[in-house]
Order: C-alpha cells, then sequence, then structure tokens
C-alpha cells in the first residue's frame, strides 16, 4: 500500500461549527442557529429559540381582557395593530359582539397599512442583504408615514395598543384621513420605483431565484401559513377562507409562487402591497357610506365611557371603574379566532371559565411555526444563501418566544 493511499484511507472530514446567532447582526433578531459547515457550504443546523422567552400566555391569564391588548404588540411588532386586532376579535367572538360595519372598515384600514409596513420592511431588507442599499433607504420613509397615521390614530407608533374590545378608541381624525391620502398618493410611484430597482435586476435575481426553496408538500407538512405558503403555490389566505371585519365584501386576489424561493417569498409579498393598496381604497370608499361618528359598539361593560361622561354621569362613573379595576366577568366559553398576519395565520385560542381573567390563552405565531423548517431549507446552499432565506422568510424574533 502506498503512502499516499494510506493517509487517504485514515484522513476524515473536517468540518466547522459555526454560531449563526444569537447575537449575529444577520439574525434580525435573538435566536440561534448552530450550523454545519464545509467551507462556505450549510452540512447541517440546529436553531435554538428561547432568548427572549416573556411569558405572554401565562402573564395573559393574570391580567383583565382589556389589559392584553399590549401583550399582543410585542409578538410581531413590524405589524402590531393585525396582532392587536386579532386579540379583540377573539374576546368579541366570546362576548358574542355585534361590530358596526362602520367599526369593522375602519379596522380593515388599519390592518392592511400594517400589511404594507410589515411587507416593507422583509422586502427591504431582502435587498440590503443582497447588497442593494438603495431600496432600503427609498421606500423605508414610507413605513414612517404609516408610523405617522398610527401615531395620529393613537399616539404610538410600534407598539400601537390600537384599538379597543368593542371597536376603536377612537373615531379617525380629519387629520388621520388626509394623512392616509398622502400616503396613498406617495406609496404608488415609490412601490413601482422600488420594483424597478429589484424586480428584473439580474445580479439580484441570481442571487434569490433558487435560494432557500420549499415545496408546498413540505411547506403544508411544517404548517406554514401566508406569504411563505402562497410563494411555494398554495393559495391559502384566513381573509379569504374565513373572512373577518367584512373581508368578504372585498375585491382582491391572492398572489402565488411557483418554487417557493425567495424570489417568489419577495414577488409575493410585493404583490400583496398592491392588493392591501386596493383593499385599504375600498374600505375608505365603504366608511363614507355608513353613519359618522360610529366607531365601537354599545358594550358598556368593556368598553371605556368618554371622559365626560364619567365626571358627570354616575353610570359611566361605575363603568369606568368596573373596567378599569377588570371587574368585569365573561361568559364561559372556547374560542379560536384567526386573523391573516404579516407572516401568517395568527390565531387566539381562550378558553374562559367566566371569571374576569382568561383560564387559559394560547397564540398560534405564524414565525414560530414556519422557521422549524429554517435549517432543511438552507441544507446544501451557501452561507450567504441561508442569511437570504431567512430574510425572506421574515422570521420575527417576538413571534417565537411568546
Amino acid at each position: 500500500m502506498s503512502k499516499d493511499k494510506h493517509i487517504t484511507d485514515i484522513e476524515e472530514k473536517e468540518y466547522t461549527t459555526l454560531n449563526l446567532g444569537p447575537t449575529h447582526p444577520a439574525t434580525h433578531g435573538i435566536f440561534q442557529n448552530v450550523l454545519k459547515m464545509d467551507g462556505e457550504i450549510v452540512i447541517e443546523g440546529e436553531s435554538t429559540v428561547g432568548y427572549i422567552h416573556r411569558a405572554f400566555e401565562k402573564i395573559a391569564e393574570h391580567r383583565p381582557y382589556y389589559q392584553i391588548t399590549i401583550l399582543t404588540d410585542r409578538l410581531n411588532y413590524c405589524s402590531s395593530p393585525i396582532n392587536n386586532m386579532g386579540w379583540h376579535l377573539t374576546v368579541e367572538k366570546l362576548l358574542k359582539i355585534e361590530i358596526p360595519k362602520r367599526v369593522q372598515y375602519l379596522r380593515v384600514i388599519i390592518m392592511e397599512l400594517a400589511r404594507i409596513s410589515d411587507h416593507i420592511i422583509c422586502n427591504s431588507v431582502v435587498g440590503v442583504d443582497t447588497g442593494a442599499m438603495t431600496g432600503f433607504l427609498y421606500i423605508f420613509q414610507l413605513r414612517e408615514n404609516i408610523y405617522d397615521i398610527f401615531e395620529e390614530l393613537c399616539g404610538a407608533r410600534l407598539t400601537t395598543n390600537i384599538g379597543r374590545i368593542g371597536g376603536l378608541e377612537r373615531d379617525f381624525t380629519p387629520r388621520a384621513w388626509e394623512l392616509i391620502d398622502i400616503f396613498i398618493k406617495k406609496f404608488e410611484p415609490a412601490l413601482k420605483e422600488f420594483e424597478n430597482l429589484l424586480m428584473r435586476n439580474r445580479i439580484f435575481m441570481d442571487r434569490v431565484i433558487d435560494c432557500g426553496p420549499i415545496t408546498a408538500e413540505k411547506a403544508l407538512a411544517y404548517g406554514f401559513t401566508g406569504p411563505n405558503l402562497r410563494a411555494a403555490g398554495v393559495d391559502y389566505d384566513v381573509r379569504v377562507m374565513n373572512p373577518y371585519c367584512s373581508y368578504e365584501e372585498f375585491d382582491f386576489t391572492i398572489p402565488v409562487g411557483t418554487n417557493g424561493d425567495t424570489y417568489d417569498r419577495f414577488m409575493v409579498r410585493e404583490q400583496e402591497m398592491w392588493e392591501s393598496l386596493k383593499i385599504v381604497k375600498q374600505a375608505i370608499e365603504k366608511v363614507k357610506k355608513e353613519p359618522a361618528g360610529v366607531f365601537h359598539a354599545d358594550v358598556p361593560e368593556f368598553y371605556l365611557p368618554p371622559k365626560e361622561e364619567v365626571y358627570n354621569n354616575m353610570e359611566a362613573l361605575i363603568y369606568h371603574f368596573k373596567i378599569v379595576m377588570g371587574e368585569s366577568d365573561v361568559p364561559v366559553g372556547e374560542v379560536y379566532q384567526a386573523v391573516e398576519g404579516g407572516n401568517g395565520e395568527l390565531g387566539f385560542y381562550l378558553i374562559s371559565d367566566g371569571g374576569r381573567t382568561p383560564y387559559r390563552m394560547h397564540i398560534r405565531r405564524p414565525c414560530f411555526i414556519y422557521y422549524q423548517a429554517y435549517t432543511d431549507m438552507i441544507k446544501g446552499g451557501m452561507l450567504s444563501d441561508a442569511i437570504l432565506t431567512m430574510s425572506s422568510m421574515n422570521v420575527i424574533a417576538g413571534e417565537l418566544d411568546a
């Protein structure tokens, strides 16, 4: 046996272990992936979550229902209002509250603006991770314009705490309508410009096509929902399959992809922004046909009365005290309510034993579910592709640990 052959027989392949996270800036959040690397190629990986576990579900079981809204803000904080509305709809389903049509349309406007904000973040960051900074700098200003609208509606920008059980805290102000109109006029040309920068850009396409693909069968097996599932070719959307807030009255399409790769996920979110803009325009027209000034249902046990009534009306003072002190009982029941969040089906499973706090509350966080497929999707790819795949999945750390 030659010396060279002997060395080849006993030589073992050496791999590198790489910690991608929990504090790596490319992970966009506090979570970790331990990757086994053969040079630049990912051989296998293991994901770790739990770094920012905040026990929201357990905290919710010790809080009055109206105080839980601020916990939902911290899930997907890129589109907080959708989380807020999902929780309010869940409690309203338990209480069997009938929400006025105008309130439903106003909620649709808020949720679709939040969806646009969420997709702006995801797609602009995908551009940055391919080395294209221009689109990010250009379109992110429009996200700030959406936050201006939220600030006018509720006083907050990121963690909004927007709306209340039974409706909204206050009606849209004239300034809010003005900001919405300005945003619509600015957003259309800006989104077209953003797409011109990236959509048919050969360098961008070479980086994202066939990057982190997943088949429709595997996506369904993992429990994918939202844009990541639709990018794989499955046209599932909660707004269509299980309508809420009168979504069945709106005309919009569900964009789908074919390969389930990074390019398809990018394109699906691009098209969804156009569809959300279409929905917002329709909702504005529908609001105009409803009685003015209606922004909440008639549920005095759960909706804080105006301050002037509290100061001058004994009944309003009693309701105010009961709500603030969390002394409004709810009926016994078990409900599940889902909404189409920025990243997929966001569901709240609520059990009430008739007390003043939930007996049990579980949140179906879309990121937590589809993130389990991440290491499977990046196997055999380059490390640089692993970063792009994570960005295009839009993994939000706040949804991983609730």
